[in-house]
């Protein structure tokens, strides 16, 4: 058991070095003239995010999971979505963010994953909370949180893309481009 919870806390420690990163790169925009979009349902999602890892932590102390081959597939995709969740944030720099940043004027990044895709770090944050929790046989956590993500996903996207449209180039960078799908068109 312990190696599971030294797990799921080095995961929670990895997201708190990115909102600190974030709260870095939020400042930095602002200071270049950007703002930020979509607050109101920003807490929704830290909520959200929060409420994952104590309905996990949960779960397997409930649960406690049995050791089974299976388990090696969940835990082999959230580890390949680690590499991918790396390179989405270094190929956007210092406009990756948990908040909805926008800078007008600014060109959109359209390279590492996001030349073939418009939003694979939502992708990969799809695949974490599925696939995490499979690695410990939380399935309540994998189900409830996918639906309740999907959900604010729904909202936040649409958002965010409206931002984008309105005061940057993401229209016409990125309107060939599939929302999760891999392509490439240019």
């Amino acid at each position: 058991m312990i190696f599971i919870y030294l797990l799921i806390f080095i995961v929670i420690a990895q997201r708190l070095v990115e909102v600190i990163i974030a709260n870095q790169n939020a400042s930095w925009i602002k200071s270049q003239g950007g703002y930020e979009v979509g607050r109101e349902h920003y807490r929704y999602l830290v909520l959200l995010h929060s409420l994952f890892f104590v309905s996990l932590l949960i779960e397997v102390t409930i649960h406690r999971p049995n050791f089974v081959s299976w388990m090696v597939i969940p835990f082999v995709i959230f580890l390949l979505a680690q590499v991918g969740r790396i390179w989405a944030l270094t190929s956007l720099g210092r406009f990756w963010n948990t908040r909805i940043m926008v800078l007008p004027g600014a060109k959109v990044i359209a390279q590492g994953p996001y030349r073939f895709m418009r939003h694979p770090n939502y992708a990969i944050v799809i695949t974490e909370i599925l696939m995490f929790p499979l690695v410990f046989q939380a399935y309540w956590t994998a189900i409830v949180f996918t639906v309740l993500n999907a959900v604010i996903l729904s909202i936040r996207i649409k958002v965010e893309e409206n931002a984008l449209k309105e005061v940057t180039n993401y229209e016409d960078e990125f309107e060939k481009r599939g929302r999760f799908v891999p392509s490439y068109e240019k």
